[in-house]
């Protein structure tokens, strides 16, 4: 682990710009997205269909929030909780016109859009004693973390009134 890294010189590195355009990026967003949730679902053991359904609502909400990020700028929890606020009411409209679970898909939607990257740096950091630059990314990890959850509740909260009132 740590010591690995530090004997090899492993660091997290900003990904190379790709010199892509916007559209392009978008399309690529879409598909990787797709197959990214379509594997977390069956990973879950979800049937075939119910998978390739919620590949459907992530490859759209993952998309969503990455160009929430690099397009119009929004923090990366904002972005984390419109995402899943969108995976939540899409999972809720699926649930009442086909009838899936709607954990069986939202959990596969949000689970592509856990930080990892941001806790590998964080983590990385304060190995290195730089608290300051851990610090920072692990408080950006934690805000997506906590920001997941709280979309799918208010999604939740929008498109569901049992749930709105139960006591």
């Amino acid at each position: 682990g740590w010591v690995t890294a530090l004997v090899c010189r492993f660091q997290p590195a900003d990904f190379v710009a790709l010199q892509i355009d916007t559209g392009m990026m978008i399309i690529l967003r879409l598909i990787t997205s797709f197959f990214g949730v379509y594997g977390f679902s069956l990973m879950f053991n979800s049937p075939r269909k119910m998978a390739m359904t919620a590949g459907l609502i992530g490859m759209f909400a993952n998309t969503l929030r990455l160009e929430l990020i690099d397009l119009a700028h929004f923090p990366v929890g904002i972005a984390a909780f419109i995402g899943a606020f969108f995976t939540g009411c899409v999972a809720s409209i699926v649930k009442k016109k086909i009838g899936y679970p709607r954990i069986s898909l939202t959990v596969p939607a949000i689970v592509i859009m856990v930080p990892g990257l941001y806790m590998y740096r964080g983590i990385y950091y304060i190995g290195l004693n730089e608290i300051g630059d851990g610090s920072l990314w692990l408080t950006k990890a934690i805000l997506i973390v906590m920001a997941l959850p709280m979309g799918l509740v208010a999604a939740r909260l929008c498109t569901d009134k049992n749930f709105r009132h139960c006591t």
